[in-house]
């Protein structure tokens, strides 16, 4: 088995492992995160009707004016805030947190800290 391949193989698992535990609910839907190399999105979902509310992502035309790469920490905290302010709009303040997988640290911490000081409660 290569690297990739196996590194891929461990972020499955822990995305298995994860998702028994962290489940969104109407008062407190799940924030998900996933991070490309090129590219970083976060989604709000409602797991008991399994809709999205809010979806941001360094790929959408108000977070990819403001940013010079999509790929770095700075264009995480950029989706961190517009995903916060699009579900403060919507009356969502408390969001349950899912890394999908991917470690806390770089940019998924950096989306989840920029949401944080956006306002939403995570």
């Amino acid at each position: 088995m290569s690297v990739a391949n196996a590194r891929r193989m461990a972020r499955l698992k822990r995305q298995v492992r994860v998702r028994k535990k962290v489940v969104g609910t109407t008062e407190r839907p799940r924030l998900s995160v996933f991070r490309s190399a090129k590219h970083i999105y976060a989604q709000i979902i409602e797991d008991s009707t399994g809709k999205t509310l809010v979806a941001a992502s360094t790929v959408s035309k108000d977070v990819a004016e403001g940013v010079k790469y999509s790929g770095n920490v700075e264009a995480a905290k950029a989706v961190g805030e517009a995903i916060a302010k699009k579900a403060l709009e919507q009356n969502i303040k408390q969001v349950v947190f899912d890394r999908n997988g991917f470690l806390y640290h770089g940019r998924v911490k950096a989306l989840a800290e920029a949401a944080r000081e956006a306002g939403l409660v995570l």
